[in-house]
């Protein structure tokens, strides 16, 4: 890609997985359609095909032994340059549990998986989030576009707090839907504490995916945040389930081809580098 990692910018994958089979159960690759990436993800695994100067490395489960484990394999590689990890939000000790992780950039809590689609709006989860961001940290914001309401009014409520949505909030690539996704996020974009990540979407659209197919709401997003406030991330292993790492950054440097290289390199590390502070 032209420009990117080039003149002084540092190309970043905002958002990746690792997991250890053998160190913990995970039980949400259990079903069959799971099988392809029903095995451990190593970080040397990661740097085999990733090629990038840095990333961020996102929590898979809901153990913040996970997320000391995740601090651990950070703290000895030079690409893993953050960690956005998992804690109880709806427990008192929130800060207290965040203290003793030093080095983590954020915050993520499985959302998607909740029943209640205002989960996000419950008192005791609005506290944890105030604890996040009196920590000085982000919080990554994993839903499905029918709690993105729920989103929008929590990211309203809490200005204080910068907010990262992952894979755009999930949108329905698979059949070819824009609304009511595309004007929740057009909601949601127009708060400033909320940054986005250009990612997931191979797994949305599903095996037979295309980058045409993806285009119109990568359209959305670009409209919407505008450059400086998405970024790239692989989602890597899951993206395994639609396409290799390759294609999923050859699909992403395709849907961002028409932006001016400042603009593409804002997308492919400077909205990363600011909004997790990497330094």
């Amino acid at each position: 890609m032209d420009g990117v990692g080039q003149g002084g910018i540092v190309l970043i994958d905002a958002h990746h997985h690792l997991w250890d089979l053998g160190a913990r159960r995970q039980d949400w690759l259990d079903g069959p359609e799971m099988a392809p990436v029903r095995r451990t993800f190593t970080a040397a695994d990661y740097h085999a095909v990733a090629g990038v100067d840095r990333s961020v490395l996102v929590q898979v489960l809901a153990d913040v032994s996970e997320t000391r484990d995740f601090l651990a394999v950070a703290a000895a590689d030079p690409v893993i340059a953050g960690v956005v990890g998992w804690v109880d939000l709806r427990k008192p000790d929130v800060a207290d549990v965040l203290a003793t992780l030093p080095g983590l950039v954020g915050v993520r809590h499985l959302v998607q998986g909740e029943a209640d689609p205002r989960w996000l709006t419950r008192a005791d989860v609005r506290r944890g989030l105030r604890a996040v961001a009196r920590a000085g940290l982000s919080y990554d914001l994993l839903t499905l576009p029918h709690q993105l309401p729920a989103a929008i009014e929590t990211a309203r409520d809490l200005p204080e707090l910068s907010f990262v949505l992952d894979h755009l909030s999930k949108p329905p690539i698979a059949s070819g839907d824009l609304e009511p996704w595309a004007t929740h996020l057009r909601e949601l974009a127009a708060l400033p504490n909320v940054t986005a990540k250009l990612s997931g979407l191979v797994t949305e659209a599903g095996p037979g995916w295309t980058t045409a197919g993806l285009r119109p709401y990568a359209e959305v997003a670009l409209e919407a945040f505008g450059p400086d406030r998405l970024m790239f991330g692989s989602d890597w292993p899951v993206c395994l389930l639609a396409a290799s790492y390759a294609q999923v950054r050859e699909a992403a440097e395709e849907l961002v081809a028409g932006l001016s290289p400042a603009e593409r390199d804002a997308v492919f590390g400077g909205t990363a580098q600011r909004v997790y502070r990497l330094g």
